[in-house]
């Protein structure tokens, strides 16, 4: 790799050693129930928000009625999403004149930005409107990654509570995270990317006449507010329909950075969260450690075998080393401001996330550097994760490992004080088996069936992991296309929204079942026999436990897909 690919990697790691014990810290502040920076600023506004929708703040809920809370919002938000887009041409602030979404498209694009997939199947520049992307998908993009940090949140205090009926208030943790946390990072990047060149305007899409002579259409909109929502809170979709990949979205190698950042920030920071709130930071280290692993070994190998390049392009006598006058490299498919390098650091980290934003076409990447963001999805987003489903997903995984090595060494499995016993394990299965049935369902249902395989545009393992991609991406509420599917059908609209929900609800749900029952458990001491789970090798025994069960599951279709395309140099 080059020393410019290095150098930004680096730099990234810095970003993300500092952010992570700062913003970790403040937001275990915000959770606490005790006072909180900010207190004189937030405190009135939020106030006026609970009387307006008339909650108690003092007032905390059942595990099941924070599910139900959870339901409630979400179900009203797909409501007023597919309204909102079905009726866009009669609303106001649509100066390009955008007639209402069809009817499956509308069902999947509100699926999709309500339960943090963000996945599209359209051209933003050309089918939302101005209020749709505004007062839609931008307010999806802050409520959404906050249900996702609030029930994070219910979970650690299910761990931590002794005896406890209620995990918290749903209305309270989600306007907490949005005034407090959401809201003011989101100003901050909006404006740094603002001053680098990311459109911030209402204007109407214009035509101009470039340099050489030729008409350009340019599009406008708020771009910069809502790129910065779209990383923090791991949504992804982007107002124009090239993504991060466009100029005006991503016009740099700083703005690239910025992003990068933006969408590790969270999922990072909240392992300290974890540590704080648990009163025990060894425990959120080994969280971060196993999250830190799953992200960085599989970057690196993205970036590596795309700066390698594409081996039968060297056969026929393709120039593709790196030196002052060209990146080198697999440049099919790449930005050429960002190259193979940052492109393969920006795949591994928006997948390892649930952001699903893209710098280049997955599709393009060479077999083992495109298996590394379907990888990463497949470890079911704990690589960070997303915003909050990051934390509680690998902390489910947690609960795994304990109750492994609980059997190994004979004794009853124990984490944070709570023993692991057989209702919590039935419903760790439940989590942990949802979405392999729905990705590898739905994947063979359309390969089975004849008139969806005309979406492809390949056959063969690239088809497969075409359409493994697709569907990996919906039940993991990633969002990132790998190209290469027509997913704009009646089909695949349908079958990818209800991936999404099966993705979202049901894993929140069992979730806050699992954190219900330990938070009505008595913590127990410590003792001779109990497996120490903040330490380098609970670490290691965390992150081999998800290598092997995504491996067991997923592994029969990525031999037959990447793994299959490598082997018979299917370049």
């Amino acid at each position: 790799m080059t020393g410019a690919g290095w150098g930004q990697l680096v730099a990234l790691l810095v970003l993300i050693g500092v952010s992570t014990p700062v913003l970790g810290a403040y937001m275990a502040k915000v959770y606490g129930g005790a006072a909180a920076p900010g207190d004189r600023l937030f405190g009135p506004v939020e106030r006026v928000i609970y009387r307006a929708c008339r909650v108690d703040e003092e007032r905390e809920q059942r595990w099941n009625i924070y599910a139900l809370s959870v339901l409630a919002f979400s179900l009203a938000s797909v409501l007023v999403l597919y309204g909102l887009q079905r009726l866009q041409g009669s609303l106001p602030l649509n100066p390009d004149g955008q007639v209402g979404v069809p009817p499956a498209l509308a069902f999947n694009t509100a699926n999709s930005f309500v339960t943090n997939t963000n996945w599209q199947n359209y051209s933003g520049e050309s089918t939302m409107s101005h209020l749709t992307q505004m007062a839609g998908l931008a307010v999806q993009n802050f409520v959404s990654a906050a249900v996702g940090m609030a029930v994070a949140v219910a979970f650690i205090r299910g761990l931590v509570r002794s005896r406890a009926n209620t995990l918290g208030n749903f209305w309270v943790d989600l306007t907490r995270t949005v005034v407090r946390i959401l809201l003011p990072l989101s100003f901050v990047f909006a404006i740094a990317f603002a001053s680098q060149g990311v459109v911030a305007n209402f204007n109407a899409t214009r035509t101009v006449t470039t340099v050489e002579g030729r008409s350009q259409s340019i599009p406008g909109g708020p771009i910069a507010g809502q790129e910065a929502i779209k990383e923090l809170g791991t949504n992804g979709g982007g107002p124009y329909n090239a993504n991060s990949a466009h100029p005006f979205e991503n016009p740099s190698a700083l703005t690239n950075l910025l992003q990068m950042w933006g969408l590790l920030m969270i999922p990072f920071a909240l392992t300290y969260t974890f540590g704080k709130l648990t009163k025990d930071q060894k425990q959120g280290w080994a969280v971060f450690a196993a999250m830190f692993v799953l992200w960085m070994l599989p970057a690196l190998l993205a970036m590596s075998m795309e700066s390698r390049g594409n081996p039968s392009f060297a056969t026929r006598g393709a120039d593709q080393v790196a030196t002052a006058t060209q990146s080198g490299g697999n440049m099919e498919g790449k930005e050429i401001r960002f190259g193979p390098q940052a492109s393969g650091l920006f795949a591994a980290s928006t997948t390892g996330t649930s952001t699903g934003a893209v710098i280049a076409a997955h599709d393009s990447f060479t077999p083992l550097g495109g298996s590394v963001p379907l990888v990463e999805m497949m470890f079911g987003e704990v690589s960070p994760g997303g915003t909050g489903s990051g934390l509680y997903g690998m902390l489910i995984f947690a609960l795994l490992s304990v109750f492994i090595a609980g059997l190994m060494v004979g004794r009853t499995p124990e984490y944070l004080g709570k023993k692991v016993q057989a209702a919590e394990m039935k419903l760790v299965v439940l989590y942990i088996l949802f979405v392999p049935l729905v990705v590898l369902g739905f994947v063979g249902i359309s390969l089975l069936a004849g008139w969806s395989l005309s979406s492809l545009a390949n056959t063969g393992p690239h088809g497969l992991t075409e359409m493994t991609y697709a569907y990996t991406s919906a039940s993991n509420n990633n969002g990132s296309a790998f190209g290469g599917l027509s997913g704009n059908t009646d089909w695949f609209n349908t079958t990818l929204g209800v991936s999404m929900l099966v993705g979202r609800f049901l894993l929140i749900i069992p979730m806050l079942a699992i954190a219900g029952s330990l938070g009505r458990k008595q913590q127990v001491p410590a003792s001779a026999g109990t497996f120490p789970t903040g330490t380098p090798l609970f670490a290691a025994l965390l992150t081999g436990v998800v290598v092997i069960v995504v491996g067991l599951t997923y592994f029969p279709v990525v031999a037959l897909g990447p793994v299959v395309e490598h082997l018979t140099g299917g370049f």
